[in-house]
């Protein structure tokens, strides 16, 4: 996982929270992790196809996860994060951060498309993310913890000296 390839995550994070209502977000800890995650209450994925591969996981609380949707819903009460309104609230966000994040990555030089967002509510239940190690990165949304989870690199198209794919 090349490190700089973490940046517009965090940039995305920073700057779209806010735009939404959410108090501005704070970063807490940067750290590598190992592909095997937990669930902790509430997991957004968004995958990465073309020139980058891999993915992004937004890993939060349900608690977390309810207090961004109804600062996103204008105050509106979220008592269950399973609520149509609630998930989609959160689906949605997980895509503009995604999506804010891949055109700085454009920006960058990498050409990549993402999937729609895939949620995961199970606490506790375990999510392979990427094939080595990933990058964490843990914010602090007004006393609200999300973890951004990242595991994208360069899909291999360069070809070496014998004309093989490397």
């Amino acid at each position: 996982m090349n490190v700089k390839l973490a940046n517009p995550f965090i940039e995305a994070f920073l700057n779209v929270m806010p735009v939404l209502g959410c108090p501005t977000p704070k970063r807490t800890k940067v750290y590598l992790h190992e592909k095997e995650v937990a669930n902790e209450g509430v997991a957004v994925r968004v995958n990465f196809k073309k020139e980058l591969i891999g993915s992004v996981v937004y890993n939060m609380t349900e608690d977390s996860a309810k207090f961004i949707a109804s600062t996103m819903m204008m105050g509106m009460p979220v008592n269950d994060i399973k609520e149509e309104l609630a998930s989609s609230a959160i689906n949605e966000l997980s895509n503009m951060l995604t999506a804010n994040a891949t055109t700085s990555l454009s920006t960058l030089g990498y050409d990549a498309d993402i999937t729609p967002p895939q949620m995961m509510i199970a606490a506790g239940q375990i999510m392979t993310i990427g094939t080595s190690q990933c990058l964490g990165v843990e914010m602090d949304v007004g006393g609200h913890p999300v973890n951004i989870l990242i595991a994208i690199k360069r899909a291999k198209t360069s070809k070496n000296a014998a004309g093989l794919i490397d």
